[in-house]
């Protein structure tokens, strides 16, 4: 209590700053074919009526194109010239030609559906009916998705802040809410902390701890810190009904949403409200959710900081893309709402477990917009183990196919036609689980049963389909690229499709069952194990593929070599079936290896790596000043920080013992913080300093110093390799190994723990 009057003069000495952002209106769909004759230089390009001329020209020849029947050495040729004009065209930078090859590609796709539908589904046996129809099912699927996907993405609007052309004492109040449950207190510390220095007149700013724990140890540190704690003496609705409950207590114009782990920026707030001012009609703004911690894949697979992960290119891509639509959703945490439409639509929506998306939902159908910055204003820490990763995407599954059954955008009132596919979209994605599992066992309807899904000879079903594939992930390799490398949405898709197949089908059926459970975070994991649990589903599958090459393999024999009978109890009549030929064999062979390598990865990224840091660390160079025994004070720049400490790296001809008491300054204005730091390894010129004992003072001075800096987040996006086809296949395929490895010759670091709750 006795720091509390100093944290309050701290709190006033953060005097707001006015940025000056690069002003960008938004780009609204029916400007879409007006903004490409500057790319074109082709001012004819404006007229309404040539465009509809080329458009109609341009379904015209999709139609002729898609429809047209060819020989097989005929479309052997299309698939290689329209791939040739394809790989040239991507040589060149542009949206136009990003348009072109998206056109290109929609069309070879639907020729592959249209030919599957018309000349592949002529099937009289009842094992080629039922494996056939589930395969048409799938692809149908894919198609839906991967055109839906195109019209999300294919024109991210990029919108950069404004700035808020007010009179500082005419800012308006904004309240801030950090739900809460049943985190520590030092996940949720950093968060509050950050939050009261955020560049905003601290009589108009107004921080809330929604503590649904009701904890005493928060309310302590609510009242030593001086911000609100806030309770409610039930704990109906999750979240949504936290929320809710604190909207009836507050004031505030704006409210703007943390998750208890996610640390804002101080310029947060600022690169936000001004937007609100800019467009009357603005109920939200959404920022992206960056993780400074791996998540489960990044962690066990060994890719943190080199390929994207999971959620990059929903931030990175799909939302920006949303934006163009006026089809942002709401994230549940890193917005700022507007509390009228908020309080018009009954607050945050508590009929589904994905509150967020359908609050977004429900203030579009009220004729508000929303908006999207990807400029990541916070930061928070990923889920740190595949079960608890799983557990969160279940959640998200049953809550979209909620939304999808109770609220279906396809259907109601308020919605423009975009909107209503981009919020198709994000509902039908999480219905990939059946699907994904057709494909990953596709083939061995042929190999174990001789069942033909496709009626038509292997050759011809390579020349249609490799064309269809290998335009669709050339498309998404030059869209999505920077955000998700070529072949990792199989990956990941394969290690939640069994776990989300069930709640998504259970929730269209019973759309009120299932309830909201919260993420945990800030977990450790003691010692490497292989999670037997939650990758007892790709075992499985793994072993039936691996059986179906083994089965492959004496089809090939059997066929090659006239073999006889092969004392395998019911094989014979298949292995010397006369419809048996050897090219579909290799083809369904093929498609298993590559089954079995994406199920590999799978696997390996069940083996959960050690994680027992209390921090984790950022990569972010500060200038520092430092001093030691006998030496004058000089200057250093950091390596990493994090909330325990920092690595600096010492100038040359300047190093430290171990536990070497040191003093440090952090830059920042005319005050630099002060802190007791000790030495707690050296590397070279690298020292790794654990920081002493800090005040509450001190600690808000190192989150303003680091978390909290407006640049912290900048460039994250960029940090990736460009994504290439056939570097990420051989990646993927390693891993593959690697997990097959770890499956069937027990190299799993240890015996796992009990199952998996997210398996259950």
């Amino acid at each position: 209590m006795a720091e509390l009057p100093r944290l309050r003069s701290l709190r006033s000495r953060l005097k707001p700053q006015r940025s000056r952002p690069h002003h960008r209106q938004p780009m609204h769909a029916r400007t879409l074919l007006d903004s490409l004759w500057p790319i074109t230089g082709w001012r004819l390009w404006q007229y309404r009526a040539l465009q509809a001329g080329l458009l109609l020209c341009g379904l015209f020849l999709m139609v002729t194109v898609m429809s047209v029947p060819l020989e097989l050495g005929e479309q052997v040729i299309f698939g290689v010239l329209c791939f040739a004009c394809t790989w040239v065209l991507n040589k060149y930078p542009g949206r136009l030609i990003t348009l072109v090859m998206t056109f290109v590609s929609l069309t070879v796709s639907t020729r592959y559906l249209y030919w599957r539908l018309t000349e592949t589904m002529h099937m009289d046996k009842a094992v080629d009916i039922f494996f056939g129809t589930g395969l048409i099912v799938a692809e149908i699927y894919a198609w839906v998705v991967l055109v839906l996907g195109f019209i999300q993405t294919i024109w991210p609007l990029q919108r950069r802040p404004v700035a808020l052309n007010l009179p500082i004492e005419d800012w308006p109040h904004v309240d801030i809410f950090i739900p809460s449950y049943n985190e520590p207190l030092k996940v949720v510390k950093p968060t509050v902390l950050a939050a009261m220095a955020i560049d905003w007149p601290i009589d108009k700013l107004h921080i809330h701890i929604l503590d649904d724990g009701r904890r005493e140890e928060f309310r302590q540190f609510a009242e030593e810190v001086g911000v609100n704690w806030v309770i409610r003496n039930h704990n109906r609705h999750a979240k949504a009904g936290n929320i809710n409950e604190a909207l009836k207590n507050t004031h505030g114009e704006f409210i703007a949403i943390f998750d208890c782990d996610h640390i804002p920026t101080r310029s947060f707030l600022q690169m936000t409200i001004g937007w609100f001012y800019r467009d009357p009609k603005l109920a939200m703004m959404q920022t992206p959710h960056h993780f400074f911690s791996p998540d489960p894949f990044e962690r066990n697979l060994g890719t943190f900081g080199r390929i994207p992960n999971e959620g990059e290119l929903f931030y990175g891509l799909v939302q920006d893309g949303n934006d163009f639509w006026n089809a942002t959703f709401f994230c549940g945490s890193c917005a700022v709402l507007r509390r009228e439409p908020l309080l018009e639509v009954g607050g945050v929506a508590v009929e589904t477990v994905t509150e967020d998306a359908h609050t977004a939902l429900k203030m579009h159908r009220k004729g508000y917009t929303t908006a999207y910055i990807s400029i990541p204003q916070a930061a928070g820490l990923a889920t740190e183990s595949l079960s608890a990763h799983v557990g969160q995407r279940i959640r998200w599954a049953r809550g979209m196919a909620q939304i999808f059954r109770t609220d279906c955008p396809l259907l109601g009132p308020g919605l423009t036609l975009a909107q209503r596919l981009c919020y198709s979209n994000a509902m039908l994605h999480f219905f990939y689980g059946i699907p994904r599992l057709i494909f990953l066992t596709a083939p061995l309807a042929y190999l174990f049963f001789g069942a033909h899904v496709i009626q038509e000879s292997a050759l011809m079903i390579a020349a249609m389909a490799l064309p269809h594939l290998s335009h669709a992930n050339q498309v998404n390799s030059r869209v999505q690229g920077q955000f998700r490398h070529s072949f990792w949405a199989e990956v990941y898709e394969a290690v939640l499709a069994w776990y989300i197949f069930r709640p998504t089908l259970y929730a269209v059926i019973n759309p009120k069952a299932g309830k909201f459970n919260v993420t945990a975070k800030g977990g450790y994991i003691e010692r490497d194990y292989f999670d037997w649990g939650i990758a007892r589903p790709y075992v499985v599958l793994l072993s039936v593929n691996m059986a179906g090459m083994v089965v492959g393999l004496l089809r090939m024999a059997a066929l090659q070599f006239g073999w006889g009978d092969l004392g395998v109890p019911g094989l014979d009549y298949k292995l010397h079936d006369s419809n048996d030929q050897i090219e579909t064999v290799v083809l369904n062979m093929l498609w298993t290896v590559y089954n079995l390598m994406i199920l590999g990865a799978a696997a390996s990224a069940a083996s959960e790596t050690r994680q027992v840091r209390q921090s984790h660390r950022v990569q972010f160079g500060l200038p520092v000043r430092l001093q030691g025994p006998g030496t004058a004070p000089f200057h250093a720049e950091t390596e990493d920080f994090s909330e325990g400490g920092l690595k600096v790296r010492m100038p040359d001809g300047l190093a430290f013992e171990r536990d070497t008491p040191l003093t440090l300054w952090m830059e920042r204005g005319d005050e630099p913080p002060r802190f007791s730091a000790r030495v707690a390894f050296r590397n070279g010129r690298s020292h790794g300093l654990s920081f002493e004992d800090m005040s509450l003072e001190q600690q808000m001075d190192l989150v303003q110093c680091t978390f909290a800096r407006a640049d912290t987040w900048l460039g994250v996006q960029d940090r990736h390799h460009p994504d290439r086809p056939a570097y990420a296949l051989a990646e993927v395929c390693r891993l593959g190994l690697r997990g097959c490895a770890q499956v069937f010759l027990r190299r799993n670091g240890g015996a796992a723990p009990p199952a998996s709750s997210a398996s259950a």
